[in-house]
């Protein structure tokens, strides 16, 4: 098991039993895939030996490029950084020269983007329609955005595995029979209050959710193994229910979004499968302590 470097809006590490014991008995000879990978909380607690993570967000992909490539290099980099809120701002836009048609070091990019991420508020990772991060500051006392350990093992992760910044559907070429996919898209709103869908300057519509159904069918027909995430919302409880060999399970989740940690109460949120029960490994303690030690 290893820790994610980032902080993401619906991170997967408190669902990861659940998430576990729908995989296939023998996962570990398998290739796993993460075609919305965000944090990576899932490839980054199986260690899988081959597979791709995948993101439409081109400077994520290139964060990991540079986990995986040049650690040492992007640690030092890390150390560079100070934490006040004048500092903050000067980082976030020159995390954004790009977007200007700026240029900007690759190591440079993701030692900011490590920056902001555990120095704005509520770790949130969000862009404008001009495709600009705009989170603001948050207050912190004494954050870790050096993170050299988690660094390092990541790294040694990702070098096991091919990095695409892709539409999700890329996985149609990638997958093959037997492998396992793991779909952790935006969530579709439960309300129009719950809207947070901006990872992306593109955003992710119910359109999207709808195609991303669509190929979880064709990944089926494929007798590829595949586990999606979302929220109980009612269009996505739909799709997956009319769907004859898909299981729509519901399990609870702390989600922290919001800046109030009273506030933070338990949603019910739904997990999809077409992994057979008779082949999952279920409530198997010793297969599960593997993966998920304290």
């Amino acid at each position: 098991m290893v820790k994610p470097v980032l902080k993401w809006a619906g991170g997967k590490r408190q669902l990861l039993e659940e998430i576990i014991k729908l995989f296939p008995n023998g996962y570990e000879k398998k290739r796993l895939h993460e075609p919305m990978v965000g944090g990576g909380a899932v490839t980054f607690e199986i260690e899988p030996n081959k597979g791709t993570i995948n993101d439409v967000n081109g400077r994520l992909t290139r964060f990991y490029e540079v986990i995986r490539d040049k650690p040492e290099e992007l640690i030092e980099e890390n150390r560079s950084h100070r934490y006040n809120e004048d500092y903050y701002y000067s980082a976030r836009k020159e995390f954004n020269k790009p977007i200007r048609n700026e240029d900007l070091d690759k190591v440079r990019e993701a030692s900011l983007l490590l920056y902001l991420n555990r120095t704005c508020f509520n770790g949130l990772y969000r862009e404008n329609s001009k495709g600009e991060f705009n989170v603001p500051f948050g207050d912190y006392n004494n954050p870790d955005y050096v993170k050299a350990e988690q660094i390092r093992n990541c790294s040694q992760v990702l070098k096991n595995l091919k990095i695409e910044n892709n539409d999700f559907e890329y996985i149609l070429d990638e997958a093959k029979k037997g492998d396992l996919v793991y779909f952790d898209p935006p969530y579709q709103p439960v309300s129009e209050t719950a809207n947070f869908t901006e990872y992306s300057k593109e955003g992710f519509e119910l359109k999207d959710q709808k195609r991303l159904f669509n190929t979880c069918i064709k990944l089926d027909k494929k007798e590829t193994y595949f586990i999606l995430s979302n929220s109980w919302a009612k269009p996505i409880r739909k799709l997956y229910e009319k769907q004859k060999n898909f299981e729509v399970i519901k399990v609870k989740a702390n989600r922290d979004i919001n800046s109030k940690a009273k506030n933070r109460k338990p949603v019910s949120e739904i997990l999809a499968t077409n992994i057979p029960k008779d082949l999952r490994i279920g409530k198997k303690q010793k297969a599960l302590k593997k993966f998920l030690k304290d």
